[in-house]
């Protein structure tokens, strides 16, 4: 599901690598971005998503490249990072994964294998594309974390650990790369309305949408929204920071 932004955001001339960036949020990360005047390189593991965001994206033509990456292998970052036919301006590090069981249930397998995903994988994406900076003050790191990084989830020992993960790496890498023009911040999703939560049964929507106070889940365009907004000019003195856009779920 995508819907499209009403914020006037102004990317022409910049570059964006978005991961995860053919399906959900990523999905609607880029086409926002494209809207706005950028170039987009779509870093995503589904080859069939990105057949399907190749169709919906047509209209866009050179200005948004899709490459088939495995975030959790530095090889596979390495490899698109030096194919990448700009210097990049912005990275949002979006790609995840869950295995969600409670932690009596869950593998060694299930842990690592979200681990490699979404803690390392940010780290891959990052390190790989660190020489492929454009060399301007404005460049952006902006990584997609989750509220339950700030409160814990049952059943998400591995994802939690993750994105909490995800947090302390972003105020590292503020406090080291502020001075060679980046700024680094995480954004915090609540439950937001993509193919995942679509899937899941009325009645558990219901009893969650019931404990989010703003009365409604998330839209996909309110994350990119939030993401965008921390990529522009506006935001060249915010970093190191977590934006949560949960619809006040933690306060």
């Amino acid at each position: 599901m995508t819907t499209q932004s009403n914020l006037k955001f102004n990317f022409q001339n910049k570059n964006v690598v978005v991961t995860g960036g053919a399906r959900g949020i990523g999905l609607q990360l880029t086409r926002q971005f494209l809207e706005a005047g950028a170039n987009v390189a779509v870093w995503e593991y589904s080859t069939e998503s990105i057949e399907t965001a190749k169709s919906e994206l047509a209209a866009f033509g050179s200005r948004v490249h899709f490459q088939q990456v495995d975030v959790s292998k530095f090889e596979s970052t390495e490899k698109a990072a030096q194919s990448l036919p700009f210097a990049a301006h912005i990275l949002i590090n979006n790609a995840g994964i869950t295995r969600d069981k409670s932690f009596g249930k869950m593998t060694h397998e299930d842990f690592e294998a979200v681990i490699d995903t979404n803690l390392t994988g940010v780290f891959n994406c990052t390190k790989s594309l660190m020489p492929k900076f454009a060399d301007t003050p404005d460049k952006r790191i902006i990584s997609i974390s989750s509220v339950v990084a700030l409160y814990g989830n049952f059943g998400q020992t591995n994802y939690v650990a993750a994105k909490a993960g995800v947090i302390g790496m972003t105020k590292t890498w503020a406090r080291e790369l502020s001075r060679k023009g980046f700024t680094v911040n995480a954004v915090a999703p609540g439950f937001t309305m993509t193919p995942m939560v679509e899937a899941m049964p009325a009645e558990a929507r219901k009893t969650i949408e019931e404990k989010i106070p703003a009365g409604r889940f998330g839209k996909p365009s309110d994350i990119a929204n939030a993401c965008m907004f921390l990529a522009s000019e506006e935001a060249s003195y915010i970093s190191g920071t977590v934006i949560s856009v949960d619809g006040a779920l933690v306060v």
